[in-house]
């Protein structure tokens, strides 16, 4: 695996990730709707540099544990592996006893800084980011590349689909805002999101020498 595949690889996952409905969706919409498209686009902004804090953070980890073990670096590819098809089969799973889809709820910030803090808060505040990235990197790190410096360009990579994402929300935050707080909309996510997370959890699990 090249560093370009890498990146086209994981730029998959994370889009779909992104895709997902949840609070960071959630909060964009309702800053679009409640209050206007700048406030909306500042708390992207901080959801984005969140996104950037917990990749930082992950690399540095998973970069600090291949300087001090490559078993235990195998490990935590092993790991993560796992953990990416239970989250994929977690959310298979969801879309199959789902019954009422409940609208997420998440506070409308009043003021840009407001907003900006919002989205930063909602990201450090959710472990669930941290874990993903820690699950991810070592995953998408070619033989030989650095881990902290590829965490980071695959953090970046995020990034850059969060903002498209958001960009696309805020411009259509009535249309898409109704259809992905339906329960088809919110099962067809998960159904697609967790057969692509299986399927890398198991290649890797496989492939990994």
């Amino acid at each position: 695996m090249t560093v370009t595949s890498a990146l086209l690889s994981f730029a998959v996952v994370a889009a779909l990730m992104t895709l997902v409905p949840g609070v960071d969706t959630a909060l964009i919409l309702r800053s679009a709707v409640a209050r206007s498209r700048a406030e909306a686009a500042v708390a992207a902004l901080g959801i984005c540099t969140g996104v950037l804090a917990w990749g930082v953070i992950a690399a540095a980890g998973a970069s600090a544990v291949l300087a001090a073990s490559q078993l235990a670096y195998q490990i935590l590819t092993y790991a993560g592996a796992a953990y990416l098809v239970f989250l994929g089969a977690q959310m298979i799973y969801r879309s199959l006893r789902r019954k009422k889809v409940d609208a997420v709820q998440v506070p409308v910030a009043s003021s840009k800084w407001k907003a900006f803090g919002m989205g930063v808060t909602t990201n450090l505040l959710n472990p669930k980011i941290g874990v993903f990235y820690i699950a991810v990197i070592p995953q998408f790190t070619p033989s030989g590349a650095n881990a902290l410096l590829m965490g980071l360009a695959l953090a970046a990579v995020h990034v850059l689909l969060t903002m498209l994402w958001a960009a696309v929300l805020i411009l259509g935050a009535s249309l898409a805002g109704k259809w992905l707080r339906t329960e088809k909309g919110v099962t067809v996510m998960d159904r697609i999101t967790g057969t692509v997370l299986i399927g890398f959890g198991v290649r890797v699990a496989l492939n990994r020498p």
